[in-house]
């Protein structure tokens, strides 16, 4: 017993020994430890930038939602205070949020209150317009700090259009790979967060240790593209629409600028498990299939260019069947007649010429037509800005798979690879003259409305061939559609020109013998429009048609041509003027804006700037007398108005502008900011009430 009675003496003294060891020695470090597990420097992004289309529509952007909870035990709210308003104050909540009773939010409150909880949570995910319901409330509306109201702001990222561009937007999340223009332009989108110090408390909630902020976040770039979201609805409209006729496995678009590389649309869908078409994959960026026959604009490109044929030679095809080794190379249809023009080869699109042609030039030094090819950029990557290129290939003579059928596989658009993106670059090429230009997705990046970043076109090739084989090209592209394979997309109202394509995709790798061939057709045009003065390309391409059509004119053509009618349609800077008219624009900056004679002259008697008042009328417009006074005049625009003419605007405040046409029942629509420079109606065109006009501002 006295043992036991020492041994249990020895332990209590021992315990109280640490005790005092924790309290006194070791007091400072656990303290410390117990802090840094229960507080915590949390990181709080800042607003992440907009991504805009080229006329300042909303393609992405960041929307703010809000942790709401309550310190219902702060000194501020007495006994009496939280007893004469818990039962509105849960009756309010109740309303709002939907999801719980009054009685279960007074229960809630109560608790809190008697528990001592400083940071009772309310509701997740609240939306900013709930939240400014919210502050409203019995207790809250005294104030953020006395209500004892907390909430803290967390940024969920929208696409207002959904699927419109939704490949090329992209995303940047967290363990996933960026893509688009998202992952892109991360760097100036995310811009710069800051952190908070953040306590841990029951339930695994935690509450901000102070009410502000150390530093507070730097909100990101916006993002300026040259995406136009009326031209992208109409191309993924009309892809969802030819690809659900054709039961296609996939399909994209791409619609560019011919002088500035800019990319004003595109598209990319693809069949799902469940048969409805999604944007999953960029195809026109990173798919590098086998062109087929819009590669035969290379192969002549480069015999021209060689001095080797003229549009205008003549070649035998036969029957239109031509057999090299082993491979046997066919037309589409038995031509009807057995020798035509180089021209005329491919107007139709005949493989045996152009496999003939290319085959008698260079079968003894094919390297010089590889070297050919790559001296007009084909081959390589075109170093796009956003990620996800695929990698084109132009085969060499060193190739291990080179062999006696490659060069005629080759002159026909087969045992190469390139993405649409790539081809529609070299095509564009032709349309602009032979300057290569790299495509762009972005104008300008801004931070609260001021450029910090302008995005110039950027040359790849100033010339990519001679100016005699730009020209003769181009004749060829244009007999395609006026006389070969793409009649059926000859408008009268405007001129188009490009080459239509059929594939059979190669599968699998390591080599492209038949064994690894598919039935699987890709369908394609490429091309320019107005094919007197291009102002803009496009590629389709229709991949896996399963409904017995495969034919480039037949499933891609009426792509194309839906969306060129829109962008000629709707752009009067590419229609040619009517009865020879020309644009009467100002040869030098104006005096001073037009606008009511009232701001005039109190503009005038502000800057203290002499003037002389010649109007009559409540609109003016300002020129100088002399060097030192400014002469007030009339300006006719309600006169032009009476007689149901367009007036013009130009030089207006886009305030002033707006006024006079609503007040008279005409539709305005307009962007950009400043004056107006341009008007879609021109000055003394006839106009009626409900009509619409565009202003272009400054």
């Amino acid at each position: 017993m006295y043992l036991v009675y020492l041994f249990i003496s020895l332990f209590g003294v021992s315990i109280i020994a640490k005790i005092c060891i924790i309290q006194f020695s070791e007091g400072e470090y656990w303290k410390a430890k117990a802090q840094q597990l229960t507080t915590s420097q949390q990181t709080i992004y800042a607003v992440r930038g907009n991504i805009f289309d080229a006329n300042g529509s909303l393609l992405a952007t960041s929307l703010p939602f809000y942790e709401v909870a309550v310190d219902i035990n702060t000194d501020y709210i007495t006994r009496e205070l939280f007893k004469n308003n818990v039962d509105s104050l849960s009756q309010s909540l109740a309303l709002l949020f939907k999801d719980k009773s009054a009685r279960e939010y007074k229960e809630i409150l109560r608790r809190g209150r008697e528990s001592g909880n400083r940071y009772l949570l309310l509701k997740r995910n609240v939306s900013y317009s709930e939240l400014q319901e919210v502050k409203k409330f019995p207790l809250f509306r005294t104030g953020r700090y006395k209500g004892g109201l907390i909430y803290v702001q967390t940024n969920k990222r929208e696409n207002p259009f959904k699927l419109l561009a939704q490949r090329t937007i992209g995303y940047d999340r967290k363990g996933l790979k960026p893509i688009g223009l998202e992952g892109a332009f991360d760097e100036f989108l995310e811009g710069d967060s800051t952190t908070r110090m953040m306590q841990k408390i029951a339930g695994g909630v935690w509450m901000p240790v102070n009410e502000n902020l150390e530093s507070e976040p730097k909100d990101g770039c916006d993002i300026i593209s040259t995406i136009d979201i009326n031209i992208q609805d109409v191309a993924e409209h009309a892809l969802y629409t030819q690809l659900a006729k054709q039961n296609a496995g996939y399909g994209c678009v791409v619609l560019m600028e011919v002088e500035t590389g800019q990319i004003k649309a595109i598209a990319n869908l693809t069949r799902s498990d469940s048969g409805i078409y999604v944007e999953s994959y960029n195809h026109a960026i990173g798919s590098a299939t086998e062109p087929g026959s819009t590669f035969k604009l290379a192969s002549y490109a480069v015999a021209m260019e060689d001095g080797l044929i003229d549009i205008d030679d003549t070649i035998d095809i036969g029957d239109g069947v031509a057999k090299f080794y082993d491979l046997v190379i066919r037309d589409s249809h038995t031509p009807e007649k057995k020798r035509i023009s180089i021209e005329q080869g491919f107007e139709s699109s005949s493989n045996v010429a152009v496999a003939k042609t290319i085959y008698k030039y260079y079968s003894k030094d094919p390297q010089k037509f590889i070297d050919g090819l790559y001296k007009m950029n084909l081959g390589g990557k075109l170093g796009l800005s956003i990620p996800g290129e695929g990698v084109s290939k132009i085969k060499t003579t060193k190739d291990p798979d080179w062999s006696g059928t490659t060069l005629p596989s080759m002159s026909r658009g087969y045992e190469v690879l390139m993405t649409p993106m790539q081809i529609l670059t070299f095509y564009n090429a032709f349309a602009n003259n032979g300057k290569m230009v790299k495509p762009t997705f972005i104008q300008e990046i801004k931070r609260h409305g001021e450029v910090i970043k302008k995005f110039e076109t950027e040359v790849i090739n100033p010339a990519i061939c001679s100016q005699k084989t730009i020209a003769k090209a181009r004749k060829m592209m244009e007999g395609v559609v006026l006389n070969g394979t793409a009649k059926n997309l000859k408008v009268t109202s405007y001129p188009i020109a490009g080459k239509t394509g059929t594939a059979q995709i190669a599968q699998k790798v390591g080599g492209y013998g038949k064994q690894n061939r598919s039935i699987t057709y890709q369908a394609s045009f490429v091309g320019y429009f107005p094919a007197d003065n291009p102002k803009y390309s496009c590629i389709v391409v229709v991949n896996a048609p399963s409904n017995g059509v495969y034919y480039g004119n037949v499933v891609a053509g009426p792509i194309f041509r839906e969306i060129a009618d829109k962008v000629y349609s709707t752009n009067l800077k590419i229609h040619p003027q009517i009865n020879g008219k020309e644009e009467l624009y100002a040869s030098k900056a104006p005096v001073a804006k037009r606008t009511s004679k009232t701001d005039a002259q109190k503009i005038l008697s502000e800057l203290k700037i002499a003037n002389t008042d010649n109007s009559s009328g409540y609109w003016v417009k300002a020129s100088l007398k002399d060097s030192s006074n400014i002469l007030l005049i009339n300006d006719n625009i309600e006169e032009t108005l009476q007689a149901s003419k367009m007036p013009d605007l130009r030089g207006m405040t886009a305030e002033d502008a707006i006024y006079i046409l609503e007040n008279k029942g005409i539709q305005v629509k307009f962007y950009g900011r400043g004056s107006v420079s341009e008007q879609s109606i021109k000055a003394g065109e006839p106009i009626k009430k409900g009509t619409q006009v565009t202003l272009k501002l400054s």
